[in-house]
């Protein structure tokens, strides 16, 4: 709840390897000559903002070991753009703006605008069964539309071994679709999110049929073309240029060759390659209405939802979801060679285009992309979620960051960019119930069940109580305040929205209905005042990892926890990133670490994040008690189930603390065999064989249970589909919906 994005996105300081790589300075900026003539209609970003960026771009690549990155950003008619490192080490040839790199799965969003552009043409029916289009796809157990597919809702599977996406030779479409033709459906299209680029390969064969061209025929005609995508292809071994990047992944702290994989065996899903430039004119073509119509793009960038009334955070062909009050349409792409991602703020007319040639820097992309986003929207001010000692308070918190980010998201994207409102029933209801998940005294009584309905309060299934309230207000404040207001909020907590909601509401004359309870407005003016009192003078307009000399306000953070001990700034996020600035001195790098569980006790990412510390310094024992305070936070005890422990450790390169992570996740679900299992995993790679074992026989015991349960349970009545899947892990108060997320295909485990 601290943070503003899940988990531990933050690389480490360059490693020896990098620095005996780059024993040659690598040119860190392009040439500007190596770039091809820019779009007319662009021009430069001010010469501070550029500044800025590079800076920012340039701070980031200090903390990891990296061979090339190109960056774009556009907001209007201004671009900056950049390369840093190297494409090739060896030959220590430049990364530039020019610089061509795998899109991997950037290239789903590719798909989905040529299949939306048949649909608009009448070539393409989306409601139509997958098999009337590609009929060597057979009949399943359920027919499977376009529509689910472009939603990831189709029930197709995802890579089910590790051979089934390693392939290495040149496949056709028919071949492609032939690796997964005959394996049934998982679950019944419209009931469970299932990222899956098998899915999207159905959805490019559909394109050849419709169209009567080659899936590369036809992106080159109606996409690539109209987008000024000068150098975007198929990525084939015979489309390379000389400009293509040499792909790396990262092996400890040295960087070794990526092995090699051949994508045409996911075409649609993840075979093309381009550079940033090709990106931004994408998004330029995306946010222009250039390649679909705006009502065709406005239902591209809506989030689809299951047949529960859940929503999963994409649309079609793009994730889509609230952060920080933005309104972001984005697509993360990885694969051997290659990390990308791409993000749009249609309300915004923003984008930002990020390409590496190392794999799995989903990580380093997102927080990259987030400063970015800070420093051209924002003005640099950081987003800062609340610290709160009363769990109460934080639960309270919790759905008021929540609502301020949907709210405004929303609001800006339905008036400002292709999207559209829920519709308006009772407003003053809608209220009422808000109220009612703010009750302080059902919190305290459960507050587990409390957090758990403010979470999906933004679902169908609770009738979009906070995009509807949230945009509600954001129109409110903008009528009485003007439009710019709305922007403070991502400086001044999501309380300050709540204040000047009801500031308007005094000018305009609100119905009462419309004001809240006494007792949400009362938590309002308590927590406006605690955030004041606590300010930090130096850090409104900067992070802390951004100061020169960040020790030296150290103090002043002490003295703001202490001038307002149970509502502040949460500073987690700047602290951590600080002691990952320091892995290579291990005791400052612990220091900066007890600091951030000093200053915010209650913090769910402080503390493991100190666990991974310790675990990494060989002091298991002493992580386990960090990991149990983590999971005793509000937000832990959703946060941290046995799902969500697996999740993290996609995000755990070292396979000392992914062990230790599991041996404190069974202590807290003992009954969860998944979590067995992987240890089990875990304990054997390391070369414990008893370990394995002894996990291995908890793992049986904990199905042996999970079956006995299943079995007492009541059983489904004929014709109620039970809920199937859940939205992916929502984030933190303030961002209030998954980051840009990490491609699940990016890196199938050899």
């Amino acid at each position: 709840m601290k943070r503003l994005f899940v988990a531990l996105w933050v690389l480490l300081e360059a490693g020896p390897a990098f620095a005996q790589a780059t024993a040659v300075k690598p040119p860190l900026e392009a040439s500007a000559k190596a770039a091809p003539e820019p779009d007319a209609k662009a021009s430069e970003f001010p010469p501070e903002v550029q500044r800025a960026l590079d800076a920012l771009v340039r701070a980031d690549l200090k903390q990891g070991p990296t061979a090339g990155l190109s960056v774009g950003v556009m907001r209007g008619g201004q671009r900056w753009m950049n390369g840093y490192g190297y494409r090739d080490l060896a030959k220590k040839l430049p990364a530039t703006v020019r610089t061509t790199y795998r899109m991997a799965s950037i290239t789903k969003s590719f798909t989905a605008v040529a299949v939306m552009q048949l649909a608009q043409a009448g070539k393409l029916d989306l409601d139509a069964d997958i098999h009337t289009l590609v009929p060597e796809y057979p009949v399943k157990q359920w027919p499977v539309t376009v529509r689910q597919l472009l939603g990831h809702l189709g029930g197709v599977p995802t890579y089910d071994s590790p051979s089934a996406g390693n392939n290495t030779k040149p496949v056709t479409t028919k071949e492609a679709i032939g690796l997964f033709a005959d394996r049934p459906l998982v679950s019944e299209p419209g009931t469970r999110y299932l990222y899956t680029t098998w899915g999207f390969n159905l959805l490019g064969a559909a394109v050849e049929t419709a169209s009567g061209q080659s899936y590369r025929e036809y992106l080159r005609d109606h996409v690539f073309g109209p987008a000024n995508m000068s150098h975007a292809d198929v990525d084939e071994i015979s489309t390379r240029d000389a400009q293509q990047a040499v792909g790396y992944r990262v092996s400890g702290a040295t960087l070794k060759p990526s092995r090699f994989l051949d994508v045409t065996s996911r075409f649609a899903g993840g075979g093309t390659r381009a550079t940033v430039e090709d990106l931004l004119g994408f998004a330029r073509a995306v946010l222009d209405h250039t390649l679909v119509s705006r009502e065709t793009m406005g239902r591209m960038q809506a989030t689809m939802v299951t047949r529960d009334g859940h929503i999963t955070d994409y649309g079609m062909g793009f994730a889509t979801y609230p952060l920080r009050g933005h309104y972001i349409v984005a697509h993360a792409g990885g694969q051997p060679e290659t990390t990308t991602l791409l993000v749009l703020l249609p309300a915004e007319d923003t984008a930002i285009a990020l390409a590496t040639n190392v794999e799995d820097e989903a990580k380093r992309l997102r927080r990259l992309s987030i400063r970015l986003m800070e420093t051209v929207l924002d003005e640099g001010a950081p987003a800062r979620g609340g610290h709160f000692t009363d769990p109460v308070d934080a639960v309270v918190y919790e759905g008021m960051g929540r609502l301020a980010s949907y709210g405004l998201a929303y609001h800006d994207w339905a008036t400002r960019g292709p999207g559209t409102l829920p519709p308006e029933t009772d407003l003053a209801g809608a209220f009422a119930k808000v109220s009612s998940l703010f009750d302080r005294a059902a919190i305290a009584r459960d507050g587990r069940g409390a957090m758990e309905r403010i979470r999906g309060a933004h679902e169908p299934r609770a009738e979009s109580l906070f995009i509807r309230v949230g945009a509600h207000m954001a129109a409110t404040v903008e009528k009485a305040m003007g439009a710019e207001r709305l922007r403070a909020y991502r400086a001044q907590g999501a309380a300050g929205f709540f204040a000047d909601y009801l500031s308007a509401c005094e000018t305009l004359k609100c119905p009462e209905a419309e004001r809240f309870s006494p007792s949400v407005r009362s938590d309002v003016a308590r927590f406006v005042a605690g955030w004041r009192r606590a300010e930090v003078p130096a850090l409104k307009r900067t992070r802390l990892e951004a100061m020169k000399d960040p020790e030296r306000l150290w103090p002043a953070l002490k003295e703001a926890a202490v001038r307002a001990p149970a509502v502040r700034p949460d500073y987690t996020d700047e602290l951590l990133t600080l002691a990952d600035r320091a892995k290579r001195k291990p005791v400052d790098r612990m220091r900066w670490l007890e600091r951030a569980t000093e200053l915010h006790p209650e913090s769910m990412d402080a503390h493991l994040a100190r666990a991974v510390g310790l675990m990494e310094a060989d002091r298991e024992p002493e992580a386990i008690p960090h990991v149990r305070e983590a999971f005793e936070t509000p937000e832990g005890s959703l946060v941290l189930s046995p799902t969500g422990f697996l999740k993290r450790l996609l995000d755990t390169r070292s396979p000392k603390v992914a062990r230790g992570l599991l041996r404190a996740a069974v202590t807290l679900h003992p009954d969860a065999p998944e979590l067995w299992d992987a240890l089990a995993k875990r304990e054997r790679a390391l070369g414990d064989a008893g370990a394995a074992k002894a996990a291995l026989a908890q793992a049986k015991r904990a199905r042996q249970v999970r079956a006995a349960q299943e079995a007492r349970a009541p059983k489904a009545q004929p014709g109620v589909v039970a809920p199937a899947g859940s939205a992916p892990a929502q984030d933190k108060a303030g961002s209030t919906s998954p980051t840009v997320p990490v491609d699940p295909e990016s890196a199938p485990e050899p």
